[in-house]
């Protein structure tokens, strides 16, 4: 036998293996036919396990459920609408339904009546004021609203409100109610129960409220790394003048700066003077020692805030 008869025999098997391997495939293929179209005979159920058995099923992804958003009904405080309204009413008049007030009144609440004032014999409506806002069954609102007029007084009327659930929409469904007014809160005791005497602290607590009320210093030098803080403008006086300095912590009686980062809360008195006359006012610090001085670290009675540093 030649070499060359030689070489083909012994490169045979390899061809020969492949046709088996494929044929194999194939019948795998026929088979898992078969199997797919026994079982639809058989049933949607059978199907589902069949074609889960067979070769090469892939499996089907879950469905991707859209996510749910739930947004809150926005509750508007119909609070404002009645004060609006009552301001029109008292200013208004049957006999005179035709004038802007009774006119405003009217659109805001057509089957209200309109009342009817004897000329001169009460006192002039200066302000109206919506203090209390209470939320009842079906959509409607009790809203208390102070009138204040020309000689100093105080009447409290109740408007009942209707209000949409999104709150876009307001109706005053009836006549207002004069009422009594609120009953004075009780007060907790006070926590600013330490005097804190002339020194380090209430000096940086005078410099620092004179440079905030008067605008004739720099706010930033007295504040702590990291507060932000703006003075009043326009100025609310032109001196300021420390009347009392209380504090809650015994650190801030001491006669020296304690250790740094050492934190007390004060309420200072203030006195402050411009050309219009005095007026006191009061404030709520807190400050805090840093390398042998106080600053402040907060304005609770203002608008002070940690931000960047300075």
């Amino acid at each position: 036998m030649s070499a060359g008869m030689r070489a083909s025999q012994r490169g045979a098997p390899a061809p020969l293996a492949a046709g088996a391997r494929l044929e194999a495939m194939r019948r795998r293929v026929r088979l898992s036919r078969v199997a797919v179209w026994t079982v639809i005979a058989a049933g949607p159920i059978a199907l589902a396990v069949a074609v889960a058995s067979t070769p090469g099923a892939v499996a089907q992804a879950p469905e991707a459920k859209p996510a749910v958003t739930r947004t809150a009904a926005v509750v508007a405080d119909p609070g404002g609408y009645a004060q609006v309204f009552l301001g029109a009413w008292l200013r208004s008049s049957a006999d005179d339904a035709t004038s802007a007030q009774a006119r405003l009144a009217q659109s805001m609440a057509p089957e209200v009546d309109l009342p009817d004032p004897a000329p001169d014999a009460q006192p002039v409506v200066q302000s109206v004021t919506a203090v209390r806002s209470v939320r009842r069954a079906g959509g409607t609102w009790s809203v208390t609203v102070a009138a204040q007029y020309a000689d100093g007084s105080v009447r409290y009327y109740v408007v009942p409100v209707a209000a949409d659930r999104w709150g876009a929409s307001f109706a005053v469904t009836g006549n207002p109610g004069v009422v009594a007014g609120p009953a004075r809160a009780g007060v907790a005791k006070s926590s600013y129960v330490v005097t804190v005497p002339d020194g380090e602290l209430s000096s940086a607590v005078g410099q620092f409220l004179a440079a905030y009320l008067t605008g004739a210093a720099e706010v930033d030098r007295y504040l702590a790394p990291g507060v932000q803080l703006m003075a009043v403008a326009p100025a609310p006086g032109t001196t300021v003048t420390v009347q009392q300095v209380l504090a809650v912590e015994e650190d801030a009686a001491g006669e020296k700066v304690p250790a740094d980062d050492t934190t007390v809360r004060v309420l200072a008195k203030v006195e402050a003077r411009d050309a219009t006359g005095r007026w006191p006012l009061a404030y709520e610090l807190t400050l805090r020692a840093r390398s042998g001085r106080w600053e402040v670290a907060a304005l609770e009675s203002g608008t002070a805030h940690v931000g960047g540093a300075r």
